[in-house]
């Protein structure tokens, strides 16, 4: 009986021992598997199994789970040894049952084209490790719009390439728990798009691409002039408050005047403080608001004289075509920070706007200078910040507008956040591509979910469990969902956890040679020793 057991595995099988991974049992589906394995098998491995037509399926695992039955239900912790024993004996005592997504034919899917099967599998179709060189033939194009960012999670020996092309017209989300890999990912892309050369725009709100090395790369320091805003948005920037209606009524008068739009520099500042004094006095009854709104002004200009520069030129004007440019608004606050990305954001779409209408015409009409002939791609960093859920901001309306219609003009958004939840629906149901770490708040998960028809509940639970650098990738800037490890930036300084113990000892070395130093200059009669610590 066994002989004949073991001739009948023997001729059904089709492939080594170690390419077959197990059977499928249950209830199928077309879009659904499962599979006794013959061991555990990972998240995002994936496999093949041939149909009753003799057509290959391409699947990935999306969960395993294992059962012993000798150490199911137990109640004590005596049992527990005793049936640990048993179980150790008894070959057939552990089962690995696999969940499995059918992609599609594994023919289409070398085509770029995904079909399910008409019928679903079989109970008893084995199941094999899907081979190199199919997954290859999928996930390494070599079409030149398409960039390596990683390898596949289960397969390290297969590259795995996104579509920048459909990275700029359908957009992009990055999300991820904090130190899960976001800005590695996002300085991945962005090293790869400067060997094109591509443009660029990264909103560097915490610094964390200052390490960024290479070709192509521009360092712009943001800057905001405020001779280019309307009264309200200057309000906003030196820190008035929304609702003090009577300082935002003179600031207004003030600022509404064709003299001061006129001055630069430091008669700026005089203008407009002028201005203000001149309202106090001649309204007595906004004397001492006046007087607040003129401490509001200096104080700006005393703060944020790096920032507030009457005589800039254009800020966008800064940023450069071909280039990976990197603008840096470390030095604002939240409220100046929002102003200055919607500003430049609406600025760029202008551009893009003018630049297609232009190339439309057959005679060069417009004397108004383009700074963006091709397409540029825009990275907002905390998105969460500057496009909250439950609150209007000025980023929030240009973004949405962008992302609406940035694909016919060239403008690409790529939006990071490490809160989901929180961040606005509409925006990240607008992004026709996902890049998922890490997450484990159940909120995150299910605004994911609701945003996205590529994730389903079984694959956000696993969510979890990836570890930092690994992402699962879905949209249209990928044939197929995938579960990749990303490369790291080797340079990639800023982002990392920080290390205290090796900083405080730094500091501590570094107190201890100055100490030591002073005492070998006063020892050559340099100092004198009451200047020593």
């Amino acid at each position: 009986m066994h002989r004949e057991l073991n001739k009948l595995q023997s001729d059904s099988t089709t492939t080594t021992n170690e390419e077959l991974l197990g059977v499928v049992i249950g209830v199928t589906k077309p879009g659904y598997i499962t599979f006794e394995g013959k061991e555990p098998v990972g998240l995002g491995e994936y496999i093949t199994i041939t149909d009753g037509f003799q057509k290959r399926i391409l699947g990935v695992v999306e969960s395993c789970s294992i059962k012993s039955d000798a150490l199911d239900e137990i109640s004590n912790f005596e049992e527990a040894l005793e049936s640990k024993i048993v179980a150790e004996i008894n070959k057939r005592d552990k089962s690995f049952k696999v969940n499995v997504k059918i992609l599609g034919m594994l023919d289409m899917l070398k085509k770029s084209k995904a079909f399910l099967p008409e019928i679903p599998p079989l109970p008893g179709t084995e199941v094999c490790r899907a081979k190199k060189d199919d997954l290859k033939d999928i996930f390494d194009s070599d079409e030149e719009s398409w960039l390596k960012i990683g390898t596949l999670l289960r397969n390290t020996n297969v590259n795995v390439r996104v579509n920048i092309n459909r990275l700029t017209t359908r957009h992009l989300g990055i999300l991820a728990m904090t130190g899960m890999g976001k800005s590695n990912l996002v300085s991945v892309i962005a090293k790869s798009i400067a060997k094109i050369p591509g443009t660029m725009v990264i909103f560097d709100y915490h610094d964390e691409y200052r390490f960024l090395q290479g070709e192509n790369i521009n360092f712009v320091q943001a800057q905001i002039n405020p001779r280019l805003l309307t009264s309200d948005k200057f309000g906003e920037v030196i820190e008035i408050r929304e609702n003090a209606d009577i300082q935002n009524t003179i600031l207004l008068k003030a600022y509404d005047n064709d003299d001061l739009k006129k001055k630069i520099g430091d008669d700026f500042w005089e203008e407009l403080e002028k201005n203000v004094k001149d309202i106090g006095f001649r309204e007595k009854r906004f004397a001492s608001s006046a007087d607040r709104v003129a401490d509001k002004i200096k104080e700006a200009r005393r703060r944020f004289d790096s920032i507030l520069i009457p005589n800039a030129s254009d800020p966008v004007s800064q940023i450069r075509e071909g280039c990976i440019n990197i603008i840096n608004l470390i030095e604002f606050t939240e409220k100046q920070a929002n102003v200055a990305i919607s500003f430049y954001l609406e600025s760029i779409l202008y551009q893009r706007k003018l630049s297609k209408s232009q190339s439309l015409k057959s005679n060069y009409e417009s004397t108004d200078r383009i700074l963006f002939h091709s397409p540029v791609i825009v990275v907002i960093e905390e998105a969460h910040v500057f496009m909250p859920k439950n609150e209007n901001t000025d980023t929030k309306y240009i973004a949405s507008k962008v992302a609406r219609e940035g694909r016919k003009f060239g403008v690409g958004l790529i939006i990071v956040s490490q809160r989901p939840r929180t961040l606005d629906p509409n925006v990240l149901s607008q992004m026709g591509s996902l890049a998922i770490m890490k997450l484990v708040q159940q909120e995150d998960q299910s605004q994911i979910e609701s945003s996205s028809e590529s994730i389903n509940g079984k694959i956000i639970e696993q969510l979890p469990s990836l570890n930092p650098g690994e992402a699962l990738l879905v949209g249209q800037w990928v044939n197929l969902p995938s579960f990749v490890r990303i490369d790291e930036i080797v340079e990639r300084t800023m982002g990392k956890d920080p290390e205290p113990v090796n900083e405080w000892k730094n500091i501590k070395e570094k107190k201890d040679m100055s100490v030591e130093d002073s005492r070998m200059y006063m020892r050559e009669g340099y100092i004198e020793e009451e200047y020593i610590e």
